[in-house]
């Protein structure tokens, strides 16, 4: 077996960071660059050898320890609750996720409850407010100690030793790097009597964490996570007496009813809050909305907070003594509830809307103007409203490319008069037509047929062996796979797509994207234009020049 920090003998097949699939695609190689990895790969045998670390290694320290440790509290875990709800229990204390089985993460995405899987605020927050309550009440119960001393402030930061703690066995990603700084600026301010949660204190938390790792101001964790807790907060000051008070004046029942009605208001109100905050950026980045998320959290927030994370809670404090079966047992009948939850939902008609990208500028404005109606305080502020209007309004306005090429040419795909997308069925590509279908919004796509009759001028696309022409908004595009067409193909078409070194003199009657700009510049994307020439961007144009992007090809030249 092996354990983290070992050093290790294996052949393996190793590559680059692969580049995104398409201009504007997620950059797996801006992702890698910042983590220190400068390849991937996989293993060509299957045992490794274990080898002496070479004398210049550094030693493995903390981390290596800490990586140890957190891999065998998953294997513990998941010894002691087999299926997907040991996974699941394991990804919410250890977070890892990567055993989960797909049709679970899919079930979970579909039904809005995939937020619960990642340690975030939530996760993290429930911990160190179960903690809280646990050491001031056990200091209540000691008269002498509860009149002398004050308890909430040892209780608060027995809290931060605990979202301490979880922040280092989960990981440390970025959503819980910011519930582990905004509690410790509430703990900060409960010492020194200060009012503890406040937008000043979500400024310092997204400062904190930006001074730690500023790469991650455009990623999906702190954009929606920020997302969630800025909307959350501003909503909050200006219930009239709180959000308690006024969910607490809103609900008529007596006793126990009464209080489990105004937490299930307050779930109710909180999830729709964060929703609507989190949906611009949740469709940007994943391209999905699940319509039935508000139903599924109303029963699945208060499950995983009264149930399922106080008996995560405790198994950890059982784990030193062999004893956390005890606790993962009821933990797991909630999981597996929650998962049929999940699976319920996610199998109603129309449970997922499939969304095209909308484009960053929409984004920015829906950006600006959410921060403008929550951090003013005055009147003006609602003129942020006006802009998250105008933003999401213009979010969609952005036309998707008539013609997409693959980096290394296998793949291409064109945009059918009613919208669908058709893919070649040349080559594999299959995580570049998955990525591409979802950018669209589309579940599937149709391939393209060669016909006896490729010259049909009425055909917007028409295939031989040789390649297709594909016809929109009066221009022509030729799809080249075969050189014997090439001097006919640029003599009529507006562009010609090729996977193959086209001659210069082609170049001054057409636009061309041929094999050596794919090599050089990656994955293309062309609209065309009615009333001009093709807007063709490229991969490696929309990247820069930056540390990450290898420089194929010497640097960027105009039209690049």
């Amino acid at each position: 077996s092996l354990a983290p920090g070992q050093w290790i003998a294996v052949r393996a097949v190793l590559s680059p960071p692969a580049p995104p699939v398409a201009p504007g695609e997620y950059d797996f190689q801006r992702h890698l660059y910042f983590l220190g990895i400068g390849a991937t790969g996989f293993a060509v045998e299957r045992a490794p050898r274990a080898i002496d670390p070479p004398d210049e290694a550094a030693p493995g320290g903390f981390a290596i320890w800490l990586a140890g440790q957190r891999e065998a509290v998953h294997r513990r875990i998941v010894e002691a609750v087999p299926g997907p709800a040991g996974l699941i229990a394991s990804a919410l204390v250890t977070g890892k996720q990567g055993d989960i089985p797909p049709e679970v993460l899919k079930a979970m995405r579909d039904s809005g409850l995939a937020h619960l899987l990642a340690i975030s605020g939530q996760n993290i927050s429930l911990v160190a407010l179960f903690v809280f309550g646990l050491v001031r009440g056990a200091g209540a119960l000691v008269p002498p100690m509860a009149l002398r001393y004050s308890i909430k402030k040892w209780a608060a930061v027995a809290a931060f030793l605990a979202a301490l703690a979880y922040l280092l066995l989960a990981g440390a990603d970025v959503p819980t790097q910011r519930a582990v700084a905004m509690i410790g600026l509430v703990v900060l301010a409960v010492l020194v009597d200060r009012t503890a949660i406040s937008m000043r204190l979500v400024a310092w938390a997204g400062a904190l964490v930006l001074l730690i790792a500023p790469e991650t101001l455009v990623g999906a964790s702190f954009q929606l996570s920020f997302a969630a807790v800025v909307a959350l907060i501003a909503a909050y000051e200006r219930l009239p007496g709180g959000a308690g008070t006024w969910v607490h004046r809103g609900v008529k029942a007596p006793g126990i009813a009464r209080r489990a009605t105004r937490y299930l208001a307050l779930v109710l109100l909180s999830s729709a809050i964060a929703s609507a905050a989190t949906a611009p950026y949740a469709v940007y980045h994943f391209n999905r909305f699940p319509v039935y998320g508000l139903a599924a959290n109303l029963l699945a927030v208060p499950l995983t907070g009264a149930w399922i994370m106080p008996w995560g809670l405790a198994a950890m404090m059982l784990y030193p003594f062999g004893l956390e079966t005890w606790a993962l047992a009821p933990m797991a009948w909630g999981i597996d509830a929650m998962i049929a939850l999940a699976e319920r939902v996610a199998s109603w008609p129309s449970a997922v809307l499939l969304l095209p990208s909308p484009s960053a500028g929409g984004l920015a404005l829906v950006s600006v103007g959410g921060l403008w109606l929550c951090l003013w305080q005055r009147r003006w502020r609602l003129l942020g409203i006006v802009a998250v209007a105008a933003g999401l309004a213009t979010m969609h306005v952005q036309r998707a490319p008539d013609v997409l090429v693959s980096g290394d040419g296998a793949l291409m795909a064109v945009r059918a008069p009613d919208g669908a997308m058709v893919l070649s069925t040349h080559g594999s590509g299959r995580f570049a037509a998955q990525r591409w279908l979802e950018d669209a919004g589309l579940e599937a796509a149709a391939p393209w047929t060669i016909r006896d009759a490729p010259d049909e001028a009425a055909d917007w696309l028409a295939c031989d062996a040789a390649g297709c022409l594909y016809r929109a908004r009066g221009r022509t595009v030729a799809l080249v796979r075969d050189g014997a067409a090439l001097a006919e193909d640029c003599a009529s078409a507006d562009v010609v797509v090729a996977t193959l070194k086209v001659p210069a003199a082609c170049r001054a009657r057409a636009q061309v994207v041929d094999r050596i700009d794919l090599w050089r510049l990656g994955a293309h994307a062309v609209w065309l234009e009615a009333d001009g020439p093709a807007r063709i961007e490229s991969v490696r144009g929309r990247q820069g020049e930056r540390p990450w992007v290898p420089k194929r090809g010497g640097a960027l030249r105009e039209g690049d």
